[in-house]
């Protein structure tokens, strides 16, 4: 730590008792100087000498001999005061990065200026400061957590701006030019104590791009936003490097942001640092991840931020959403919202994301040049409709979730590459369950979402048993089923009239867009975890079906795969076998 003394003589103040100091003299004192509760019996000459206050005080008392003087706000109080009278004096002071902006503050208050003497207090101060407190990370760091008490004098001088201009500047050199003391409050590795043969190696090492972040953490909201703004405008420190920074001072604001769990004992106080950090967020896409964007969002609606601030939130997270989780977009509901989660919120993100694609195809219209636009977009809008259709899997648990809703999500990225309609088909049958007195129209338009010829071996078996499921459904899916199975026997299957095909490809506006080929039908593959789950839901101590009408309904269906098998095989017989199709279908209940 840096540090300077200033004068030679002895310190000769003492004290009487708690409230009373004075210097230890032949001459008896001639002013008497009140600092707070304290009582400083001091001396005229060497005070009114660099003091135009102390001199103006002086001058306007009426008590002669015996002057009295008042400045109770002098800033640092007592202790402060009690520096620049020893400076007066000519004793011994020592100045360093903890009490030399207390100094600075009471000897500005006192007015020490060069006007009233040459090499005065302020002067000094002055030089040390810029000489040596704000060439040191140390002392910047310790000088600018002092500032807080004395904020509004501070900035009169310009204090705290060459401070925060010095700290940003540390930042924003080359870190190979870094000392390996480079931090203020790290804890040092064991190879850093000096003892170890490897030192040297180890002091050798580049120090990383983030060394200064920790540091920061501990200053105030208010202080840490002025370095952050001042770094930014170097436009030296990479964004992802600030996101970096932004994130460690969250988790150190909030240590419970890290797991979830909002808790503010300050409300308003917690509102008014997350909407700070917000502001300071980078803007370039990336640089701080989706997940920390999430958690912000949540906590700024449980602190009721403005709507500004949460729609900011909401629009970064839709430019990433594709590096988002399931649970991470898992919004509680607040009070008042009938639903469990924040469904509403969800939607304004993936509405964000869609409206993103859309932007990016006007610029491919209009020519202009996008990096890898193909690769990047199709992986991007592949790994978001995973997202939705895990979102709309944990949804569909909750009975009070409306099917419009339900489903104006899933349309949202209908035409986005979706492989395999598994997990869709999950969340359907979860949806159904939940909810078991939607009527039947609402059923066909929910089970319309999802194509059953990009349902998977096991899904289709799942699906083939499924009561829920319209038996139109049903029968598109055993029809698909068999087509599959033909084409990879190498068999083919006969024409259908107009009815059968009116199954088998009217009840999905999905399927109609687009054939399915075989090398997709062989990529649609359910994982041991999605069919684990897919059978759960069918098969649960709760889910119980009258045996009899199920037992009935089955034969008709096995009758059905059955007639489905026999085309295959009988080519010669084609038209009894398609009239027998088409009598079954029409027997099955609509």
């Amino acid at each position: 730590m840096k540090f300077m003394k200033l004068g030679s003589k002895p310190d000769t103040f003492q004290s009487d008792g708690k409230n009373v100091r004075y210097v230890a003299s032949e001459l008896a004192s001639d002013i008497v100087v009140n600092v707070g509760d304290v009582k400083f019996y001091l001396h005229k000459f060497p005070l009114l000498s660099k003091s135009a206050c102390l001199q103006k005080l002086v001058a306007n008392s009426s008590e002669g001999d015996g002057d009295e003087v008042y400045i109770h706000d002098v800033p640092g109080g007592p202790t402060s005061f009690e520096i620049c009278a020893k400076f007066c004096y000519g004793m011994t002071v020592t100045l360093n990065a903890y009490n030399v902006i207390a100094a600075r503050c009471a000897a500005e208050y006192l007015g020490m200026h060069e006007s009233v003497e040459k090499g005065n207090l302020i002067y000094k101060v002055d030089v040390f400061l810029h000489s040596s407190i704000f060439r040191s990370w140390k002392d910047s760091i310790i000088f600018i957590q002092t500032t807080k008490s004395k904020l509004h004098l501070c900035e009169e001088v310009n204090l705290i701006l060459h401070c925060i201009d010095a700290i940003a500047s540390k930042t924003s050199i080359d870190v190979h030019k870094v000392d390996w003391s480079y931090t203020y409050n790290r804890t040092k590795i064991p190879e850093e104590n000096g003892n170890d043969p490897n030192s040297n190696e180890i002091r050798s090492r580049v120090v990383p791009n983030d060394w200064w972040v920790d540091d920061l953490c501990e200053l105030e909201i208010d202080l840490y936003k002025q370095v952050i703004v001042n770094i930014k405008n170097k436009g030296i420190v990479p964004s992802e490097v600030i996101g970096v920074a932004i994130k460690a001072y969250t988790l150190r604001r909030f240590p419970g942001f890290r797991k979830g769990v909002f808790q503010f004992s300050d409300v308003s106080r917690s509102r008014s640092i997350l909407e700070t950090i917000v502001c300071l967020l980078p803007a370039e896409k990336g640089s701080v991840p989706c997940s920390f964007l999430l958690k912000l969002l949540k906590a700024s609606i449980s602190v009721d931020s403005r709507e500004m601030v949460k729609a900011e939130l909401v629009k970064r997270i839709g430019q990433q959403l594709e590096e988002a989780s399931v649970n991470d977009l898992l919004v509680q509901a607040t009070d008042g919202q009938a639903t469990m989660y924040d469904v509403h919120v969800f939607h304004k993100i993936l509405e964000g994301f869609v409206m993103r694609d859309e932007d990016l195809k006007t610029q491919l219209e209009d020519g202009n040049e996008i990096p890898e636009p193909g690769v990047l977009s199709e992986a991007s809008k592949l790994m978001v409709v995973k997202l939705v259709d895990g979102y709309l899997t944990e949804i569909a648990k909750d009975p009070n979730l409306p099917l419009s809703i339900f489903v104006g999500l899933a349309e949202m990225v209908t035409d986005f590459p979706r492989p395999g309609h598994d997990s869709l088909y999950r969340a359907i049958d979860i949806f159904l369950k939940a909810h078991p007195g939607i009527s039947k129209n609402d059923i066909k338009r929910i089970c319309s979402l999802m194509n059953c010829k990009k349902l998977s071996v096991d899904a289709c078996t799942h699906a083939m048993q499924n009561e829920r499921l319209p038996s139109r459904v049903v029968v598109q899916v055993l029809f698909f089923e068999q087509v599959r199975a033909n084409a990879s026997s190498g068999s083919s299957t006969p024409d259908l009239p107009k009815a059968i095909r009116d199954l088998t490809g009217g009840a999905s506006y999905a399927s109609s867009r687009s054939a399915t080929t075989n090398t997709e039908n062989s990529e649609v593959t359910a994982s041991a975890e999605e069919l684990e789950a897919l059978r759960s839901t069918n098969g649960g101590p709760n889910d119980k079906v009258n045996g009899k009408n199920a037992n009935g309904r089955m034969k008709n269906l096995l009758s059905t795969k059955r007639i489905f098998t026999k085309c295959g095989q009988a080519k010669a017989g084609k038209g009894k076998i398609v009239a027998q199709i088409h009598q079954t279908v029409l027997d099955l209940p609509a």
